[in-house]
């Protein structure tokens, strides 16, 4: 069941339960042009509330083989590099359809999410490239500088750096979580000179308000732990390697900080070059973004995602080209569900295949 909305967003109650009758099984498209049907998401039983889906994503990430992938660095500005995981099929030709992967938070080229939808590309004869950002996976140790969500620069660079290996080709990029907010925020921003090859984007579990879901996790027990959990994460990948800086602010405390907003402000804003924490969400946030976007656009999103406010997608200013998807449950990058009409339990990968090829 999809329940569209033509209506005014700004307008809308940040609860649709109240204006849509939203069943539990049930999805809504806010303003933007309908998507292609979507089944509904039914969690599999046992997984049913955000945590759960989140936790079960995670743990159960599943995985799949790709022998024949090559590693390509990409020299980004500063002169560090990012690498891309070219995963080509056999039948691959010129000129075929390729796709650009881009993780979250503290993910890598090797993260569930990341192979699983690879392989099934793969499957299709998509050839697909699994990126790593700045300090991350076989990144590591070829960046000074950090990633975050504002490097809509690296973005461009490995679409530029794609088109030279598959001329011709149509590009479909997908951004997970961080990356779905720092794809958005590059296909709004009109200073780029966006490649015609880019035919489709599929943005996931977006934090496209990262002031306003940094906050959030602060004010309940669970997502204080999720916060600890990724704060602590990144300054683990930190220690040791050529993006430590002893000059800025994280390196001075005796306590390292247990909130992604005090790592942001004592590490990522001055290490990027941004005043502080909030100037540098200011910049990153792709919501003040979205209404220039002109690529076709698919935003994937739960209502009970414990790590992404739901609540900024009540107040978007969405245009034609750009549909939101909103489920009621799902948790983040979770969405395992039961087997009902798609081959195996992972809705959520089945729904970006779908979005990209269909």
């Amino acid at each position: 069941m999809v329940v569209n909305n033509s209506g005014d967003s700004k307008n809308q109650s940040p609860n649709p339960n109240a204006r849509t009758g939203f069943k539990d099984s049930a999805s809504i498209c806010l303003p933007g042009t309908t998507p292609p049907e979507v089944p509904p998401f039914v969690p599999a039983a046992g997984l049913g509330g955000g945590h759960r889906q989140t936790l079960a994503g995670s743990l159960f990430n599943g995985s799949a083989d790709f022998p024949g992938t090559v590693q390509r660095k990409v020299r980004v500005s500063d002169n560090d590099y990012i690498v891309l995981h070219d995963d080509q099929p056999n039948k691959w030709d010129h000129g075929g359809q390729v796709a650009l992967l881009l993780h979250g938070l503290s993910g890598c080229h090797g993260s569930g999410y990341m192979m699983r939808i690879a392989d099934k590309l793969n499957r299709r004869c998509v050839r697909s490239f699994r990126m790593d950002h700045r300090g991350c996976g076989a990144g590591e140790g070829l960046a000074e500088n950090p990633y975050h969500a504002g490097r809509i620069d690296d973005l461009h660079r490995a679409i530029h750096s794609i088109e030279n290996l598959c001329p011709g080709s149509s590009i479909s990029i997908v951004g997970f979580s961080l990356s779905g907010n720092l794809l958005l925020r590059y296909l709004g921003d009109r200073s780029f000179d966006h490649s015609l090859n880019v035919f489709r984007a599929v943005a996931v579990c977006p934090p496209v308000d990262l002031r306003l879901c940094v906050r959030q996790l602060s004010k309940t027990r669970a997502g204080q732990r999720y916060d600890w959990y990724f704060t602590r994460q990144l300054i683990n990948q930190l220690a040791g390697g050529p993006q430590w800086r002893e000059d800025l602010p994280l390196a001075q405390v005796r306590r390292r900080p247990r909130r992604l907003y005090d790592f942001d402000e004592m590490y990522t804003a001055p290490a990027s070059g941004f005043d502080s924490a909030d100037d540098y969400y200011q910049f990153a946030s792709a919501n003040r973004y979205l209404s220039t976007i002109n690529v076709p656009t698919t935003i994937l999103a739960a209502q009970d995602d414990p790590l992404v406010s739901s609540e900024p997608f009540y107040d978007l200013d969405l245009p034609s080209t750009v549909n939101l998807c909103l489920t009621k449950y799902g948790g983040h990058l979770g969405y395992i569900g039961r087997q009902d009409g798609d081959p195996d339990r992972r809705w959520m990968d089945w729904r970006v295949i779908d979005w990209l090829l269909n």
